[in-house]
């Protein structure tokens, strides 16, 4: 006889604050969870650690299998970046696409499509975190009754605030506790229609909570002591909500159901958005263009100036940071800096009387480029005469080799790709955090073993950069191309490769522990708990055996 699973994911929730907050009584409902069942820590891939969690979930497979690194891609031969959306799963389809043994549903998971193979039902971002897919059900008629009834997520493609803007903050948080009370709703419906082998949902509320409020939560941001109300919590105000909605799923679920709640990955400050989006492409244009700067500039060796918090920073992060464009005509930069960056930015292309240079992220808007919020972007007119240059990143920082016979004008020979490599690497080891005077990166790996290799599922990537973790910055120093920042704050929080999982259900023993666990393990341990066969591709293992001899 089969024993239903209710699967209940937290995105980017991390482990670290799961346990203290549990711990100070705050999650209740996790708290009770863990005294009935068994717990452990999941590790997950240290770079595109953004990008992969959630398709290592539902695939099981990781990213050097399924060739998916992220949703945005550099189209062969060319400099173009187009935005792919979610892994296709054609190869490799969800674990729980079990055709006519199982019933399934399907709410809301983040990166995941629609898949002909599940008997149930399936809603697509309906209010998940950058879903990377459009918003629909099976059957059709799904989607219409379950909002109709219940109503739409209010932040879905919308849960974005300057950190600096008190009231987009208020109401963003009040937008997301919105949409956790009604995501609970429509999970304790879906739960009350039938008795299903697996529901799976999960909360995307938590994510984006953690890249928006990590400086009004947690003292380890820099912006934590300018900024934060020690009084009031918004990031352990969404954490408490999902913790209640989890409640009222559970008091849904069947008595005999193993009940999992997981993340694949965490949140800590946010150590990788200024160096991967800012610090990196600005590094690579000055490595390129010996002498320029394109942003940015600074004064090494004197004492930072304190973070932008006032003034130009309260345009937003990109009308700061393109603010900050160096510019050697007066009048330009005088605008630049003093209108209002919408403004600025339709009549800027008629004052621009130079060579090409950078291009601002709200021409790319008025273009309608997607991505014109990724400042490597703002490069991308010099792309072909750079020897290198960095891609849009979400996480770790990601250089692209200008590869002769590779990209449609490329600089750097064969015979000189390794010796290219080895330069970056250098220059960006000597990077240095300018307030602290620690080192920025942590390592450095290398994608391709040659320039020659050129399996499609590799990374666009020929470097990937990993940042240290200690503290969040906004100025770096490097002792061949100057100082860099101070820049306006970004998101706050960012992520990390590490999660959780928690589990209670028959013989599982209460309050009992497993060994760290890897986010490929989540979908064999679901398959085993249902009964069903994990497939031979499935690169992890069930970290529970199945009912009829599980131990704790």
């Amino acid at each position: 006889m089969k024993t239903p699973v209710i699967a209940i994911g937290l995105d980017a929730a991390d482990n670290s604050l799961i346990e203290a907050w549990m711990s100070q009584g705050h999650l209740k409902n996790l708290c009770r969870l863990r005294q009935q069942g068994t717990y452990t820590h999941l590790r997950n891939f240290d770079y595109y650690r953004a990008e992969t969690p959630w398709t290592t979930f539902l695939t099981g497979c990781s990213p050097q299998k399924t060739g998916y690194w992220a949703p945005v891609k550099l189209r062969q031969n060319s400099y173009d970046i187009t935005e792919i959306g979610a892994y296709d799963f054609t190869e490799y389809p969800p674990f729980y696409a079990l055709q006519d043994n199982f019933r399934v549903a399907i709410f809301d998971v983040p990166h995941s499509r629609p898949s002909a193979q599940v008997n149930g039902i399936q809603v697509h971002a309906w209010g998940a975190h950058s879903p990377l897919a459009s918003t629909q059900s099976q059957p059709p008629q799904l989607l219409h009754e379950l909002e109709r009834q219940h109503g739409k997520h209010p932040t879905l493609h919308k849960d974005f605030a300057s950190c600096l803007d008190v009231s987009a903050l208020h109401r963003l948080r009040q937008g997301l506790i919105t949409g956790i009370a009604r995501r609970a709703a429509i999970c304790q419906d879906l739960l009350q229609r039938e008795s299903w082998d697996l529901f799976l949902t999960a909360f995307g509320e938590t994510h984006s909570a953690a890249h928006y409020f990590w400086h009004l939560s947690q003292p380890d941001h820099p912006l934590y002591s300018l900024l934060a109300d020690t009084t009031d919590d918004p990031l352990l105000a969404v954490f408490k909500a999902v913790d209640r909605a989890i409640g009222k799923i559970l008091a849904q679920a069947p008595e005999n159901a193993y009940v999992l709640v997981f993340s694949g990955h965490g949140m800590g400050s946010n150590v990788m958005d200024l160096p991967s989006m800012v610090f990196l492409p600005e590094l690579l244009y000055r490595f390129n263009f010996p002498g320029r700067v394109g942003i940015a500039a600074g004064e090494r060796g004197t004492p930072p100036t304190p973070p932008l918090i006032t003034g130009r920073a309260k345009r937003g992060a990109l009308g700061a940071l393109w603010s900050l464009k160096h510019d050697r005509n007066l009048l330009r930069s005088f605008l630049r800096k003093h209108t209002p960056g919408k403004i600025f930015g339709r009549f800027e292309p008629y004052l621009n009387f130079q060579q090409p240079d950078l291009i601002s992220p709200f021409q790319l808007q008025q273009q309608s480029e997607p991505l014109y919020y990724q400042p490597a972007l703002w490069y991308k007119p010099l792309w072909s005469q750079m020897k290198a240059f960095a891609l849009p990143s979400f996480s770790e920082g990601y250089i692209r080799v200008n590869l002769q016979g590779r990209e449609p004008a490329g600089i750097v020979t064969t015979a000189e790709y390794a010796t290219v490599c080895d330069e970056l690497s250098q220059h960006l080891y000597r990077l240095i955090d300018a307030r602290t005077g620690k080192p920025m990166v942590k390592q450095i790996i290398r994608t391709r073993q040659d320039a020659t290799e050129n399996d499609p599922k590799l990374p666009d990537a020929d470097l990937v950069v990993i940042w240290q973790e200690e503290r969040a910055t906004d100025v770096v120093d490097s002792p061949t191309f100057g100082r860099i920042g101070p820049v306006p704050y970004f998101r706050t929080g960012s992520h990390r490769s590490r999660g959780f999982f928690l589990a209670k259900g028959p013989d599982i023993v209460p309050g009992s522990s497993l060994p760290v666990g890897h986010a490929l393990d989540l979908a064999p341990t679901i398959l085993n708990l249902m009964g069903a066969a994990i497939p031979e591709y499935c690169e992890g293992k069930s970290m529970l055996k199945t009912a009829s001899a599980l131990v704790g």
